[in-house]
């Protein structure tokens, strides 16, 4: 899958009745040709079912690189939202308010939240979101896709990952007194059992309540239960464990759900260094953007070490695949190099941040932060550098030009 949302998107075909091939990645042809794009929106392809969630990755991605985004790209971003705090995955005609036809969504939302809580000044649009999100939060303490959906991992993860971005305690989060932890325990398998699938993730339960190990969900899973986003970073030191070791004993608790499913990743990736695609016909092809995530997941949990070969995979191979996916799989790549430690402007040879502010309006500055987490601007500052400069230069302009002139009249009036 090329977008972590795969998942979750591909879930919400069967609710809302959307055909598997529109819900792709950003790399899918447009349904309508060539759609008349929004000068502010990332990307070139059509929006239709991802618009908010790459706008999102994207700004949140340049953010964590110390650029600060176009002011029309975050505008856009906000003028998505719906009175009532929620965000769909593209709304065309942002002047006609949301009604019952506007399909919106919790992965979305939630994804914007993370965005614009990152960027500060959006207070008012993240509380309205947030608000929502915790409206539509289901009784076993999860989310669905879309409203009154059942449950489902990944939908959980990136609530929590919004909750902690605007300071909120997940666990403190709750409905009938469960909170998305007990959701996210829910869908974790145990060590005893599948070995193939021990400590992994599930997606959510079948129909028969049948939990199937999926990377995808436990990449998600284990960066949710260490209460972190999608700009996850390393743990310090060795972590809270990692390798593979998968262990059932001890509290059942978010800590050891995270600990077991970076055991599955580990595991998953340690013979070839990717994971491998699920999507039909796609026998042992690999997954770029699910191996991305798992290894934020894997230096989230255990450190930048446990995720060097994956990591390392990324960088040799990834290319082509961002190159073709546009901003979503750019700000992937950005958020593995960044929970690692790799500098995102030289990922394998390639400049990221430079690629990826290229699928968009241009950025207004880099911004760089001082010892104290201060930032100030490198560049740019909206042009106020510029124009300092420009102003002491007309100063020195003038002031030689005065000199010369006196200079020329003394000698005229000499006898």
């Amino acid at each position: 899958m090329n977008i972590r949302r795969s998942a979750a998107a591909l879930a919400a075909v069967a609710l809302i009745g959307i055909s598997a091939p529109a819900v792709a990645a950003d790399s899918s042809p447009s349904p309508s040709g060539s759609p008349t794009l929004p000068s502010g929106l990332y990307g070139t392809t059509d929006p239709k079912y991802d618009g908010v969630w790459r706008q999102s990755l994207a700004l949140l991605a340049q953010h964590t690189a110390g650029v600060r985004p176009a002011a029309k790209a975050v505008d856009w971003l906000t003028g998505q939202q719906c009175a009532n705090g929620a965000f769909a995955s593209f709304r065309a005609d942002t002047s006609r308010a949301c009604d019952s036809k506007v399909v919106v969504d919790t992965n979305s939302t939630a994804a914007a939240v993370q965005a614009l809580a990152a960027l500060g000044g959006h207070g008012a649009t993240t509380g309205k979101a947030v608000s929502w999100l915790k409206s539509v939060q289901n009784a076993d303490g999860g989310w669905g896709y879309t409203p009154g959906g059942p449950s489902d991992t990944n939908s959980t993860s990136v609530v929590v990952g919004a909750l902690t971005a605007v300071g909120e305690k997940p666990e403190a989060v709750r409905k009938g007194g469960k909170s998305p932890y007990d959701a996210l325990l829910e869908f974790a398998l145990p060590c005893s059992g599948d070995a193939a699938g021990a400590g992994a993730f599930a997606y959510q339960p079948d129909k028969k309540g049948t939990l199937a190990a999926n990377a995808d969900a436990t990449a998600a899973g284990v960066v949710a239960a260490l209460g972190q986003g999608l700009a996850a970073k390393a743990a310090s030191g060795d972590g809270n464990g990692g390798g593979d070791r998968c262990s059932d004993s001890g509290k059942a608790g978010p800590a050891r759900a995270a600990a077991n499913g970076a055991a599955y990743l580990a595991r998953a990736v340690g013979k070839d260094g990717y994971l491998t695609s699920v999507l039909p016909g796609a026998t042992d092809q690999p997954d770029y953007g699910n191996t991305a995530d798992a290894v934020v997941a894997l230096a989230a949990q255990g450190g930048a070490a446990t995720a060097q070969k994956p990591l390392q995979w990324l960088e040799k191979h990834s290319e082509a695949w961002a190159k073709q996916s546009g901003p979503a799989a750019y700000a992937q790549l950005v958020f593995a190099a960044r929970a690692t430690g790799t500098d995102p402007r030289d990922f394998g040879g390639i400049d990221l941040v430079e690629r990826l502010n290229a699928t968009g309006p241009a950025p207004q500055a880099a911004v760089a932060k001082d010892k104290e987490g201060a930032t100030d601007v490198a560049k740019g500052n909206s042009g106020h550098a510029v124009w300092w400069a420009a102003g002491i230069l007309l100063v020195v302009v003038i002031a030689v030009g005065l000199m010369l002139s006196r200079g020329r009249g003394d000698k005229v009036r000499q006898p």
